[in-house]
C-alpha cells in the first residue's frame, strides 16, 4: 500500500524551481543588489564633498531606476517579500537623498564655503565660526 500523497507537511517537498523560474530570481537578486549599491553609494559620495554633487545625482537617479525596476518585477513575478520590503526602504532612503540634493544645490556656495572653512578649523571654536558663518549666509526664513 502507498502511502497518503500528502506533500503540504512535510518541509523537504516544496516544488523545485525551474531554470526559468531561477534565472528569473537570480536576476531580481542581481537588480536588487545593485540598487542597494547605488542607494548606498548615492549617500556615502554626497559625505564627500560638496564638488562631487552630481556623482551624487546621478547615482540617486540610477538607484531610483533600478529601484522602480525591481518593484515592477516584484509585481509581476511576486518573488521575494524581502527584496520588496528592501527596495521600499530604499526607495525612502531616495526620497530623502533627493531632498538633501535639491538643498544643497540651491545652496551649492555656501555648502562648499562652509566645507573648505571647517576642514581649516583645527579648534572648537574656528568650527562654530564657521557654523555661524554659514548660518549667516543663508537666507532668514520668518
Amino acid at each position: 500500500m502507498n502511502p497518503p500523497n500528502d506533500s503540504a507537511g512535510s518541509p523537504g517537498s516544496q516544488h523545485p524551481l525551474s531554470d526559468a523560474a531561477k534565472a528569473s530570481q537570480a536576476k531580481t537578486h542581481n537588480l536588487f543588489r545593485s540598487f542597494i549599491v547605488a542607494v548606498l553609494g548615492s549617500f556615502f559620495v554626497y559625505q564627500l564633498d560638496i564638488n562631487y554633487l552630481w556623482l551624487s545625482a546621478l547615482l540617486t537617479v540610477i538607484a531610483i531606476m533600478l529601484g522602480i525596476m525591481v518593484l515592477v518585477r516584484y509585481a509581476r513575478l511576486k518573488e521575494s517579500k524581502l527584496v520588496l520590503f528592501g527596495t521600499i526602504s530604499g526607495m525612502v532612503v531616495l526620497a530623502v537623498q533627493v531632498l538633501l540634493l535639491l538643498t544643497s544645490a540651491l545652496f551649492f556656495t555656501q555648502v562648499r564655503d562652509y566645507q573648505q572653512c571647517s576642514r581649516q578649523a583645527l579648534t572648537q571654536q574656528a568650527a562654530s565660526m564657521c557654523q555661524t558663518q554659514l548660518e549667516k549666509s543663508l537666507p532668514q526664513f520668518r
